[in-house]
């Protein structure tokens, strides 16, 4: 059972936070909203341009809008701001191939997941990210969630990625046997990341567990901090792994949606996501099995404090 300390660390946050600006780019929560209503609005407008035939079209209609007001609370605060935002989504757009391990199942979807993760990089992009592997499973920014667990220190699960043919095929015989006992993922290469995500993923596993009803599992989490090489050798396989990218910062998370479905609970789940995106503590993509969770400056520092609580100190 969790330490009492996690308890006291669990409490929900205040609600009478947003209207502030963001102590690191003056962006406030509501034009955050607005932000998040223009992108809606341009997909509406893309929508009628996916054929290969209207490829200059779409890229011109990305160049007029990205680079406008609309768009420009949010790009115009990018490192490179919001001409450079636009010439990285072209990019995406000309190398864009459907397949099945993507989170983009359209352009409209990988348009939508670049736009909304721009938000993590207004954040976080001034920090250098974690290069390589070993920069990453060796950085005291990160602490390891394997220690964490063994402690009692965590209210939500997850598992590790399969090492070795027999790990292998020991969850291909699982995954025959009991098809639907966890979610259909890889589990975590690097079961790491930073304190502020560990607490806000036991405050929320707390939440979901007094709200879910019958034999509903905890939360479970699929992907965590990663490093710059990991996140190239996601792109090459396929997944939608956006560069620069809120997991290469270690504030970002991927919290599991689609198991929920099984258990109904995956509308209370969603509801506690949005909530906490109103407050302005997180920014949040539904990227189709997983959601994408994004810590902000505005929430960090209290979330540290609670993790430092929860360890005693």
């Amino acid at each position: 059972m969790p330490s009492q300390e996690v308890a006291r660390d669990v409490k929900s946050p205040s609600r009478t936070r947003g209207k502030r600006p963001d102590p690191t780019s003056g962006v406030s929560v509501p034009d955050l909203v607005r932000y998040r209503a223009a992108v809606a609005d341009l997909l509406i407008e893309v929508a009628g341009h996916a054929g290969p035939d209207d490829l200059p079209k779409l890229e011109t209609i990305l160049t007029d809008r990205m680079t406008g007001p609309e768009l420009g609370t949010v790009l115009g605060t990018l490192p490179g701001g919001a001409a450079e935002a636009a010439a990285r989504l072209r990019l995406e757009v000309r190398d864009y191939r459907p397949n099945n391990r993507s989170s983009a199942r359209d352009l409209s979807a990988l348009i939508r997941i670049y736009l909304l993760s721009r938000i993590d990089i207004m954040w976080w992009g001034h920090l250098p990210g974690y290069p390589t592997d070993a920069t990453l499973w060796n950085s005291p920014d990160l602490v390891d969630l394997d220690a964490l667990r063994r402690s009692g220190l965590l209210r939500f699960r997850y598992r590790r990625q399969a090492e070795g043919l027999v790990s292998r095929a020991a969850r291909a015989v699982e995954r025959r046997v009991w098809p639907h006992r966890t979610p259909h993922t890889a589990g975590l290469r690097f079961a790491r990341t930073r304190p502020e995500v560990v607490a806000l993923l036991n405050q929320l596993a707390v939440d979901f567990a007094r709200r879910r009803t019958g034999r509903t599992p905890p939360l479970w989490v699929t992907s965590l901090a990663r490093s710059l090489e990991h996140q190239h050798r996601l792109r090459a396989l396929g997944y939608a792994a956006m560069l620069p990218s809120g997991h290469c910062l270690g504030y970002a998370v991927d919290i599991e949606m689609s198991w929920f479905r099984r258990f109904d609970a995956h509308g209370l789940l969603a509801a506690l996501l949005l909530e906490r995106q109103g407050w302005g503590d997180v920014n949040v993509i539904d990227e189709g099995q997983a959601w994408h969770v994004c810590v902000s400056p505005r929430a960090a520092s209290r979330l540290r404090r609670d993790f430092r609580t929860a360890l005693g100190g």
